[in-house]
């Protein structure tokens, strides 16, 4: 049997808010675990390193389960997942903060100035650096009271950004691994990431191609 032929699951408000508060946990565990192995004094001999690893892959991961909303709840028809993307794209973002507060105080220790030159020295920084700064307005913008505020359309231009800052995440997370010669990860979770932007594109196509043939055979 098909996926497209089951009767598609509609949760009851109570079981969408228990969905909700399980996705919540299992989003913040990795931040958790964290917490714990510094408590415990188990990050290994480079805490810093580790901190700053570990934050920055789950910025990826997140990126990728946020992109994945979209395509598979037209797939499974359930429109109820949309009701996840804006928190999952939320953990990207705490994840990118932790990622970047990293950088700032354990690597730099607030010294601006030294940042400065190592996000322009060093291109994998760089593109680092420009994801998170794309990914402020993004998260700012997140409430219905912005959506509001700024109108559905420049909403959805704004919030397009994230098909940039997926592609650039994965340049960042490739150029720092290239140094340990390391591209199992970055190859994977590229192909993951073109494989949901390409099926964004297909849709679109798609979409598009009914409009043109009623231009084609309507009366001038």
């Amino acid at each position: 049997m098909d996926v497209t032929d089951k009767p598609p699951f509609h949760p009851t408000p109570k079981q969408l808010r228990a969905i909700k508060a399980g996705v919540f946990l299992l989003a913040l565990l990795p931040f958790l675990r964290l917490v714990l192995f510094t408590l415990t004094d188990r990050l290994g001999a480079n805490p810093i390193e580790f901190i700053t690893r570990n934050s920055g892959d789950w910025t990826l991961y997140l990126l990728c389960i946020t992109l994945t909303v979209t395509p598979l709840r037209k797939w499974l028809q359930w429109p109820w997942l949309i009701k996840l993307r804006r928190m999952l794209g939320l953990f990207a973002f705490f994840y990118v903060c932790l990622h970047f507060t990293a950088f700032v105080w354990f690597d730099h220790f607030f010294d601006l100035a030294e940042m400065a030159r190592d996000v322009v020295k060093r291109p994998f920084i760089t593109v680092g650096f420009i994801n998170f700064v794309l990914l402020i307005p993004l998260a700012a913008t997140s409430t219905n009271r912005m959506v509001r505020r700024l109108g559905g359309k420049r909403w959805q231009w704004l919030h397009r950004l994230i098909y940039l800052i997926a592609p650039l995440a994965i340049v960042h997370f490739w150029w720092m691994k290239a140094g340990k010669h390391d591209f199992a990860q970055p190859v994977l979770l590229g192909l993951i990431v073109a494989a949901l932007l390409l099926v964004r594109v297909v849709a679109r196509i798609r979409q598009q191609r009914p409009q043109k043939r009623l231009v084609k055979i309507s009366p001038i």
